[in-house]
């Protein structure tokens, strides 16, 4: 039996431990936000938070996660400013590497508010975008950068804003 948070609720599943996250989160919980991309932890289409940190759910292991906290993009409530962002932007066009890109950039902006260009190319090159709205997702990400600035008081130095 492995126990773990799923979106600050206390789950427990009965699964075979090297059942991929994934699967689990979609078909035990039922919570379709999170998409099968590649099945290789290539795309990131499967992107959750394990503890806040970004990871492939399609590759992970169940059992890796017993006792962890798990947030999905359900998880977000459509509250979080890089989901503002998304919507302000209009980034999505097919959107079915939305959620996946979306964690990926919350997990950015929890490690720094305020990421240059090159930050924001860096870390979310890993996730791939079939409709290549790869600009307008950089696009939000600043938008949803400059929210987190101001809500917080972080600086805001290193950032290059676009002429």
């Amino acid at each position: 039996m492995t126990e773990f948070k799923l979106n600050g609720k206390v789950v427990k599943t009965s699964a075979p431990d090297d059942t991929p996250l994934l699967w689990i989160i979609r078909d035990e919980f039922k919570l379709k936000g999170t998409k099968f991309g590649c099945g290789i932890a290539m795309c990131g289409a499967c992107t959750v938070h394990l503890n806040g940190n970004a990871i492939r759910s399609c590759s992970y292991p169940v059992s890796l996660v017993n006792n962890a906290e798990i947030t999905t993009i359900e998880g977000l409530n459509n509250e979080h400013p890089v989901q503002q962002a998304w919507v302000e932007e209009q980034v999505p066009q097919c959107g079915y590497c939305q959620s996946g890109q979306i964690m990926q950039a919350v997990s950015l902006l929890d490690m720094n508010p305020s990421p240059s260009d090159e930050d924001i190319a860096n870390h979310m090159n890993s996730n791939l975008c079939r409709c290549m709205a790869y600009r307008r997702i950089q696009k939000a990400v600043r938008r949803a950068s400059n929210k987190l600035v101001v809500q917080n008081h972080v600086p805001d130095s290193s950032r290059k804003e676009e002429a």
